[in-house]
């Protein structure tokens, strides 16, 4: 990345539709957030996309909000709707607002680093509407996990696959490309607002006949996550058993999404 490139993306509103929307979902976010958006511009201001960076707060009680909104780059939103909802309406509120043909979310602490999001876009290219980045795919580095969270994703990895049919084999990993059109259509549609939501969108997509690939890549655990191995994986039980149910009353629409961004 040349200087110039930052400076342009920082002090100029892109004119025309951004090529690319990222966004971040961020609850108390302070101690990473101003990193992560550098690390996110450096790669991302060398690649000759247009992108806008959307920072989607959570209820957060220490400030991220207001530091994000300090740094004051022009290509920098920050939704606040002050309140805690849980990771899948952050998420969802930064899809709805996004104005870009690609979409991206990527989790606060970079734990898959952006330089991945090369290899998410060209499976875009080639054809599919969701590109998901994996821990489990054949060719994946997954680097300082413990022993037990290692294991605990292991087994629920194996059991929600025979309760959903969903295949992909790595369902919550923070990082994942979708075409605009994608994007919108499943998140308009989804229902889950905590830690579950990538499963619903993934088996919504499954469910409706938009490609998803699994791309294998980098994973280094970051210091300082907020996910909890025992608590966040009743959760996730408890909204697959959510999901089936809606499922069963007809609560889902019909998709009339096409894979074009």
């Amino acid at each position: 990345m040349t200087y110039s490139a930052f400076q342009s993306w920082r002090d100029t509103p892109t004119a025309n539709q951004p090529d690319l929307s990222v966004i971040i979902p961020a609850y108390d976010e302070t101690d990473r957030i101003v990193p992560t958006i550098g690390a996110i511009s450096a790669h991302l201001c060398a690649s000759g996309m247009s992108w806008e960076l959307i920072v989607s707060d959570d209820g957060s009680s220490d400030g991220t909000a207001d530091l994000v909104k300090s740094l004051a780059l022009a290509n920098v939103t920050v939704l606040e709707p002050g309140v805690n909802r849980g990771k899948g309406a952050a998420v969802r509120d930064g899809v709805m607002a996004a104005k870009g043909r690609y979409i991206l979310f990527s989790d606060a602490d970079m734990s898959t680093p952006i330089e991945e999001f090369d290899c998410l876009l060209a499976a875009i290219d080639a054809g599919a509407g969701v590109a998901v980045a994996s821990r489990a795919a054949a060719g994946a580095l997954e680097c300082n996990r413990g022993r037990l969270r290692s294991s605990i994703s292991a087994a629920l990895r194996s059991g929600v696959g025979a309760v959903t049919g969903v295949r992909v084999k790595d369902t919550q990993c923070g990082f994942k490309l979708f075409t605009r059109s994608a994007a919108q259509e499943l998140f308009r549609a989804s229902r889950v607002d905590g830690f579950s939501f990538d499963l619903e969108i993934l088996w919504l997509a499954q469910r409706w006949g938009i490609g998803v690939e699994e791309i294998p890549v980098r994973w280094i655990e970051a210091p300082g996550s907020k996910v909890k191995a025992g608590r966040d994986s009743l959760r996730f039980l408890r909204d697959v058993a959510s999901l089936r149910y809606r499922d069963l009353r007809g609560l889902y629409q019909t998709s009339t999404v096409t894979i074009a961004a």
